[in-house]
């Protein structure tokens, strides 16, 4: 069905570089995606959300994802002969397993309404990016729907009406690119009941085929390496679906980078959350122990039964810490009704160091 997938979710890159983050790789100063690109990665994921702008016209920040902004890196990751994935979220903003929140656009539509507008919406983006020379050769309908997408009409247990809504987000697909392969992405992939009970749902609800089955599995969160190799095995009988761990990654550093940042003390969480959940994982957060971990992610999946196992991707390995890319703004916080504090939170799991040099675990992009 397709080669093996080293891939890479750039979706804040273009932010990052506006804010001043710039990188290294052995010596070597040049954009981060041709870097990974020369270390093997073959394969850029890119997050869509719907308007993630304020009704004055503010970014959100978090990468600013729409589809102007997807366009670009998209065209950026083609020329250097990479592949790509598109992720919808069919939201304003984040849509995760603990939000998954409506676009202001389609508030107070009905189950019809929505299903119509999750076509008309995907349609619609597919053949923009088409057009423009930038259809991508794998599309996520949804993020991580552990809990459904479009809440409260599709969060579980409505299956009925998620095998609907993302059923003509399929159909969609298939029209428009009909190259392209079809993913759901769940979260928590060492979760092997989740995944056994939620596809069974899906399915018995009438909803429509698709290729391919995502999983993310962030170690502090979602079990050990052998309950995920344990999950993807007993998947790839159950179902007979190739699979892809769509998100993953591990710290190489328990420092701080409020200095990188440059936010006060109330405008970021710091680092105690990041300490306390690396007590639990079986990597340490050293650059040895992000590259061992990246390692094991690659030979649990390569010995999936059948070949059912393509690749992963590492979610978000460029974003560094640099003042004004955090997970969200202050505009962004009145939107999602939240107090904050922003700030990255996530720089410690990149590739690159917080200066933008790279680290060891690059050399198992293209192992």
């Amino acid at each position: 069905m397709t080669n093996w997938i080293s891939g890479v979710d750039l979706s804040t890159l273009a932010e990052v570089e506006r804010c001043g983050g710039s990188f290294r790789d052995r010596g070597r100063e040049a954009d981060a995606m041709t870097l990974l690109r020369e270390r093997g990665a073959n394969l850029v994921r890119l997050r869509l959300w719907n308007d993630p702008y304020s009704p004055q016209g503010e970014p959100y920040g978090a990468g600013t994802c729409d589809l102007n902004c997807v366009l670009s890196l998209a065209l950026r990751a083609k020329a250097l002969g990479m592949d790509w994935m598109l992720d919808f979220h069919y939201s304003d903003f984040w849509a995760d397993p603990g939000k998954q929140r409506l676009p202001k656009a389609w508030v107070g539509l009905d189950e019809d309404g929505l299903t119509e507008a999750v076509y008309a919406y995907t349609a619609q983006v597919l053949a923009f990016l088409r057009d423009r020379g930038a259809a991508p050769r794998y599309v996520a309908v949804g993020n991580e729907l552990t809990y459904g997408l479009l809440w409260p009409l599709g969060q579980t247990p409505r299956y009925r009406t998620i095998a609907r809504l993302l059923s003509a987000g399929i159909r969609a697909a298939r029209e428009q690119t009909p190259d392209a392969l079809v993913m759901l992405h769940l979260d928590n992939g060492g979760n092997n009941g989740l995944y056994r009970s939620w596809f069974d749902r899906y399915r018995q609800e009438g909803g429509a085929d698709f290729d391919l089955i995502g999983l993310s599995y962030y170690p502090f969160w979602h079990g050990t390496m052998k309950m995920l190799r344990d999950n993807l095995n007993d998947l790839a009988g159950r179902f007979g679906k190739p699979m892809i761990v769509a998100e993953t990654s591990t710290g190489f550093t328990l420092e701080d980078y409020a200095g990188y940042e440059q936010l006060p003390p109330e405008g970021r969480k710091g680092m105690a959350a990041t300490r306390r959940l690396a007590e639990h994982i079986d990597y340490p957060m050293t650059p040895e122990g992000q590259r061992r971990f990246l390692h094991d992610i690659v030979d649990t999946v390569r010995q999936v039964p059948h070949g059912l196992g393509l690749g992963f991707i590492y979610w978000e390995p460029a974003w560094i810490p640099v003042p004004g890319s955090q997970w969200a703004n202050d505009c962004a916080f009145s939107y999602i009704q939240e107090p904050g504090p922003g700030g990255n939170e996530w720089a410690n799991q990149a590739l690159f160091d917080y200066e933008g040099n790279g680290l060891p675990a690059l050399e198992v992009l293209g192992a």
